[in-house]
Parts: structure tokens; C-alpha cells; sequence
């Protein structure tokens, strides 16, 4: 192991990651920070004691970032030049003392024990900071995971906010937050933390920062603020996250399957809807009929100090193509341009294999005739041979996007065939696709009238008398 100096002030982010951010339900504008004591400090190997009387102590797997010369006022494009070291950390917090500190995390997060930091610190100088992992096991399960292009601040913004204020010295550590899946650990339970760069050159790690969890015997006194939780305390520790407002069922998918795109365009037109159509995209397989739930995908312009940092290792566009289900639809914002490729047969097949329903572009495809013999649908705005780098830089990923002319929101629910595309409130869908079933039902009866010889007039659209025998046919079908 590594020998790590005590720091002289550990500086932590509250939340940084969009994954953590969303579990929280809230998004902040600016990071914010608490302190933490160098008394905290742990090796890996050590044993953590969950206080007697408390049941919530949660772990929190953070890449931690060693300064390594003083600053202050740095700029954002020169804080990462200020990290030494990179290494894994374990931000543990006790959140039976939350009500206590009122913000400050001094007794929640500031025990003996509550940030093992290690086993190997790798040097800052040989890492993309855009391209780090860390990662958290439980008795042996991944439950965390996250990279950094998943930051809400990157760490050279961190450095530059907080020399605003004050000296970051030699030693000092910066903990950049903890990524979805923090949860409650217990006695004989093993946390394990690692940090590494898995597309730099020999994949460098910090190796696995373990810390075993034992349990305290001596209780809290009278003297001070003593342990209690609540539900909310008991949600948050446990990282419960709400139950989906809706979800596009397989009887509501079936119901969707069932009427025409051009049937739910004219039912939303009647809502007030007109600009929900994704144009002007050619399917390769215009025989299939996609339904599914919208995942998102950003491109924006090529620059090239931008496609460095964002275009490398594992970037935006290859965590999309691996993050995509069954039953979702992968929307990718290109700005109609067409001048390089935005997918290709790897990544295709990559999103056909996760089961996804469709691949939706307005940019150029590579590949097309080997993407067009895949059995899933891209809709596309042309073939191009060059790669993604000639025009676009994978920027982020479930955000409200542009595609075609539409508006794309994560969870729309995006419906298309040969007539084109169309994208559908999920709010919307149940009613939308009840009027629409009705709707076709009364263009059957219709054009069974009119087969029969009866004119239009009266009857496209009905009026009172057509109506009346209309519902007494619906009865006998």
C-alpha cells in the first residue's frame, strides 16, 4: 500500500454525479462542500464500528483526489494541474445524526474511521480526469458504479471553486462525491472501493479499499444530541428511490401496436400537439412497428480541445449504446447533421443485442448496409462514411434533447412505421391511444358505409342520425 500522508483538510462535494443527483430528485447549479476531520482517516484493511444505538450507517465509494502543490485563484481549465495523486475513498456517514448537524456533517460523517482512503494513489500526471471509474462492492456485489463523465462539476472546476476561497495545500484531499447506489451497511458486512482508468494504457487501479464493519458497544451519552432516524432518514440512507409515476405496460404497448401512427398524430393534433413529429429520418426497416420508452443521447459541434476531454475512453455515445434496454428507443440529438457518421454496425448491434427497440438519429449513419441487415430499426438522415469525430462531440446522455425538428424528453414514448415518427407525452398515452382505438373503429364503420354506396355527406363526419347507427353497430362488434 501506498503510504498516505494525513491530509490537513479533507474537503467533500455533497452531490456531483447525475446518477446520485436524480436518486436525490434534485440537481444543484453549483457544487457545494463540508469538511471532514484528518482524524477520519482509515487504511485499507481497517475495521469501521457502527456506533451502539444507530442503524444507519451508509457507505459511499468517492474518487479522491490528492493536492499536490498550493493554490489559489486557479483557473478551471489549470485545477487539474494541481492533483498529485488520484486514490478510492469511502465517505461513510451515520445518518442517525443528520437532525444533529443541521448540515454541517461534523458528528454524521466525522467519526473515527469514516474515510479509509487508498490502497494506491496513481499519478494525476497519467490520467484523463474525464476518464476515471470508481467502484463499490458489498460482501462481493457491485452496487455502485460510476465514471466521470458522469460529473455534474468536473474536478477541475472543484479545484478553481474552492481556491477561490482559500489555499488548497499539499496533501489536502477532495472527495468528488458518490455516484447512484449508496446504501446501509451492518455489522460483518466488507465495503470495498476501487478507483481506475480502464481505457489508459494497463487499465492503472488503485486496487480495493476494504473496510469491514463491526459493531460499537458503548453508547451516546446524555451530553449531547443522541441517535434518531425517521422514514425520510431510513429512504435517504437506503438510496429508495420513488416508484415510476407511469410505465408503458405490455397492454398499453399492445394498444399503441394496434392503430395507426397516423391515427395518434391526428389525436394529439386535437390536444394541441403539433410539433411532435421527429422528421425528415429514412427507416431501415420501415416494415417494423417501434414502440418503446425514449432514452437520450447529445452530440454537439466537433471542437477539438472538447472532443479530448469528451470524446475519448468511455465516453457519452458508448455508455448510451450499453445503457439501452428492451423495449427502449435510443434518441440521438445530431442537429440534422449530416456531414459524419453518429452510429455504426458495432454499436447497432450492440443496442439490438440489449434489446432495444429502435435507434433514432438526424445524423448520418457508417455502416449503413451492414445497420440496415440488423433486425433492428435506425432512423437515420443519410449514409457517411467518417467517424464521429469529424462533427460531433458524445456530450450526455437522459436529458431533454432535439431530434427531428421534436422535442425528446427520457421516458417519451416514441411510436413509428413507414409513416414516419411521433413522440408522446407519457402523461398523454392512455388517453391518446383509447381515443385513437375509437377513432379507427368509427373510420371501419365509416368506410363500410361508403363501400356500401352511401355518399359522405353526413357521414365523414357523422353527423346525429349516422352517429346513432354507429353506436348500434359498435354494440353488435
Amino acid at each position: 500500500m501506498t503510504d498516505i500522508p494525513r491530509p490537513g483538510k479533507i474537503i467533500a462535494v455533497h452531490l456531483n454525479y447525475r446518477s446520485r443527483a436524480a436518486q436525490r430528485g434534485r440537481t444543484p447549479a453549483q457544487p457545494s462542500y463540508f469538511f471532514k476531520p484528518s482524524s477520519s482517516v482509515a487504511a485499507t484493511g481497517g475495521e469501521l464500528e457502527r456506533p451502539a444505538g444507530t442503524e444507519l450507517l451508509a457507505f459511499e465509494g468517492e474518487i479522491a483526489l490528492i493536492v499536490g502543490r498550493a493554490a489559489r485563484r486557479v483557473s478551471p481549465e489549470d485545477g487539474w494541474s494541481v492533483i498529485s495523486g488520484v486514490t478510492a475513498a469511502n465517505d461513510f456517514g451515520l445518518y442517525d445524526l443528520r437532525a444533529a448537524d443541521k448540515g454541517s456533517n461534523v458528528r454524521s460523517k466525522g467519526g473515527d474511521g469514516f474515510t479509509p482512503l487508498g490502497p494506491e494513489v496513481l499519478a494525476a500526471g497519467e490520467l484523463d480526469p474525464a476518464a476515471l471509474r470508481v467502484r463499490t462492492w458489498l460482501n462481493g456485489e457491485l452496487v455502485q458504479e460510476g465514471t466521470t463523465d458522469d460529473l455534474l462539476f468536473p474536478f477541475g472546476r472543484l479545484v478553481a471553486d474552492l481556491s477561490q476561497l482559500m489555499t488548497l495545500e499539499p496533501g489536502d484531499v477532495i472527495l468528488t462525491g458518490t455516484p447512484a447506489g449508496s446504501s446501509v451497511t451492518a455489522p460483518g458486512d466488507t465495503v470495498e472501493v476501487e478507483v481506475d482508468a480502464p481505457c489508459a494504457p494497463g487499465a492503472p487501479s488503485t486496487g480495493r479499499l476494504v473496510t469491514h464493519i463491526t459493531e460499537g458497544t458503548i453508547p451516546f451519552g446524555d451530553f449531547g444530541t443522541k441517535p434518531s432516524v425517521d422514514d425520510l432518514q431510513r429512504a435517504e440512507a437506503y438510496g429508495t428511490q420513488p416508484e415510476p409515476a407511469w410505465t408503458l405496460t405490455d397492454e398499453l404497448r399492445a394498444k399503441l401496436n394496434s392503430v395507426a401512427t397516423a391515427t395518434l398524430s391526428s389525436q394529439l393534433r386535437k390536444r394541441g400537439l403539433d410539433n411532435v413529429s421527429i422528421d425528415g429520418l429514412t427507416s431501415t426497416r420501415p416494415d417494423v412497428r417501434v414502440v418503446g420508452t425514449a432514452r437520450t443521447l447529445r452530440y454537439v459541434p466537433n471542437r477539438e480541445d472538447l472532443f479530448r476531454s469528451h470524446g475519448g475512453g468511455y465516453n457519452a455515445q458508448k455508455r448510451a449504446f450499453d445503457a439501452v434496454g428492451p423495449g427502449e428507443v435510443l434518441v440521438i440529438e445530431a442537429r440534422g447533421e449530416r456531414g459524419s457518421g453518429t452510429v455504426g454496425d458495432v454499436l447497432a448491434l450492440r443496442a439490438q443485442v440489449n434489446g432495444a427497440a429502435a435507434i433514432v438519429t438526424d445524423g448520418g449513419v457508417r455502416d449503413l448496409a451492414v445497420v440496415a441487415s440488423l433486425d433492428i430499426p435506425t432512423y437515420h438522415n443519410g449514409p457517411h462514411p467518417a467517424v464521429l469525430g469529424r462533427k460531433h462531440v458524445p456530450w450526455d446522455t437522459d436529458l431533454t434533447i432535439a431530434c427531428g425538428g421534436a422535442t425528446v424528453q427520457p421516458g417519451d414514448v416514441i411510436v413509428g412505421d413507414a409513416d414516419g415518427l411521433l413522440v408522446i407525452p407519457p402523461a398523454l398515452v392512455e388517453e391518446v391511444v383509447a381515443d385513437a382505438i375509437e377513432q379507427e373503429r368509427e373510420e371501419e364503420f365509416i368506410a363500410e358505409q361508403v363501400a356500401a354506396g352511401h355518399p359522405v355527406d353526413g357521414l365523414f363526419p357523422m353527423n346525429a342520425e349516422w352517429r346513432e347507427r354507429y353506436r348500434a353497430w359498435s354494440t353488435q362488434h
